[in-house]
């Protein structure tokens, strides 16, 4: 198995872009597939520098319904268009970061190879998809800006139902995929402690977290008392794109070897 950070906020390997956004390349024995699509069609520009073949992506998990996780899916659909694609019904609801509207184009919602789910689905033995995460420990406070409407039009606070993460299951480990654990890293872990009863072998995930100074010391320590929770698990975390730099660079001094950045068009140790 491999993975690849196709594209996320950071430069990274030679002639690939970076953007606001997530997507991750991934090699299984079964499947060739994709965790969200980032923002644009850029992904697909750094997967043919890296020499990757989009058109035998079989599988699109979208992680939530955000712009900056589905807006590639487009350039995706017309490079393998036979790719089943995978969101959580919720994904489909209107999404404002203030007055700003962060959604998914609605357009997706009328695709044919589109799976719209209910909750956890496992598509096969390699592949399981999990939401339902409830847990409130260290909960990202900038989910606090964020809007999804009522369905009599009101805006409220975006409870994140709509968030899944993927669990690949091969050669005895697991590995957790996540988009941006709006949900909080934490909770998503304790959420699959409850489902397998023990700790991903990697976890692949953003943490939400605030994007620029100033921190106050209260933010601080949320971080460092996230790090100290997270050093518990017995699991190598990697980490980029809404995780923020200054609360990235504050994990990796806290965490050291089990934790690593996400950067734009390189791979992952696994």
């Amino acid at each position: 198995m491999r993975i690849i950070t196709l594209i996320e906020n950071t430069p990274g390997a030679p002639g690939c872009v970076h953007e606001h956004g997530l997507s991750l390349y991934v090699e299984t024995a079964r499947h060739t597939l994709l965790m969200d699509t980032g923002a644009t069609g850029a992904f697909a520009d750094n997967a043919a520098a890296l020499g990757l073949d989009l058109s035998r992506v079989d599988t699109v998990v979208l992680s939530h319904g955000h712009y900056d996780h589905a807006g590639g899916l487009w350039r995706l659909v017309e490079l393998a268009p036979h790719a089943q694609i995978y969101m959580q019904r919720g994904a489909g609801r209107d999404f404002y970061h203030g007055d700003r509207y962060i959604g998914i184009d609605k357009a997706i919602l009328d695709l044919p190879n589109l799976h719209l789910l209910d909750g956890d689905c496992r598509l096969d033995e390699e592949l399981f998809l999990f939401a339902g995460i409830t847990g409130r420990r260290f909960w990202p406070r900038s989910n606090l800006e964020l809007r999804t409407t009522a369905p009599d039009g009101t805006p409220v606070q975006d409870d994140f139902s709509h968030e899944q993460c993927l669990v690949i299951a091969q050669e005895g480990k697991h590995i957790l995929l996540s988009g941006c654990a709006h949900n909080g890293i934490l909770n998503i872990l304790d959420r699959y402690r409850q489902l397998f009863g023990a700790d991903p072998d990697v976890a692949v995930s953003g943490f939400h977290m605030k994007q620029a100074d100033p921190y106050t010391p209260e933010e601080w320590a949320v971080i460092d008392d996230t790090a100290r929770e997270l050093a518990r698990y017995h699991t190598r975390f990697y980490t980029g794109h809404c995780t923020g730099k200054p609360a990235q660079e504050r994990l990796l001094a806290r965490m050291g070897d089990q934790l690593h950045p996400l950067h734009s068009g390189l791979p992952l140790d696994l």
